[in-house]
């Protein structure tokens, strides 16, 4: 399942979708319009969706979250785990102080809270219990590196994709690189 970033819904992550349709996965959209923000009922949606596709397929999905779709990734987690495989977020704000983001003025425009006061109990910062690789860039432009490569201690691994923020689901290197990963951490969590 691919959740998209703030402002954009699954058009946003055709690419993606596409290639990792290309590549053998079965990928999904979140199915939900535009990613607007953190809204309760949404994630009631994407937790019964993944709880779903894990009880007719018989397999657990792994769950791919750009930008802001990946804090949903992360509390679906924290949620779902018996029903997720993997967690994924690509350039996600999910540590750290979250104003050194360039996308949280945008964020409360659209929204009835502030970024640091978001509708969800879960800290977004705490490793979800199921294995999760956070995909960051040095060059994003819109969220700082270390929110989205966190500290140590909050994803299982984090890997350096130098790309723009735009790019990160949408760039056929940024699309192959996040697709290697995968292959890459499936047998260090088997």
């Amino acid at each position: 399942m691919v959740i998209p970033g703030l402002a954009t819904g699954d058009i946003s992550t055709t690419l993606l979708r596409r290639t990792l349709r290309m590549r053998g996965f079965e990928p999904e959209g979140w199915r939900q319009g535009m990613n607007t923000g953190g809204h309760p009922e949404k994630l009631d949606k994407l937790e019964h969706r993944v709880a779903q596709l894990h009880r007719q397929t018989g397999h657990k999905p792994i769950v791919i979250g750009w930008s802001l779709g990946g804090l949903y990734a992360r509390v679906l987690a924290h949620r779902a785990a018996d029903d997720i495989a993997m967690v994924i977020t690509v350039g996600t704000p999910f540590s750290g102080d979250r104003h050194a983001n360039h996308g949280w003025r945008v964020y409360e425009a659209l929204n009835d809270h502030t970024v640091d006061n978001p509708p969800f109990a879960e800290d977004f910062s705490v490793k979800p219990p199921i294995p999760t690789i956070a995909i960051w860039s040095a060059v994003d432009g819109i969220v700082a590196p270390d929110s989205s490569r966190g500290d140590k201690d909050e994803a299982d691994i984090t890997i350096q994709i130098d790309t723009q923020h735009f790019a990160m689901a949408a760039s056929h290197t940024a699309i192959d690189r996040l697709i290697a990963a995968i292959g890459e951490t499936d047998s260090l969590f088997a």
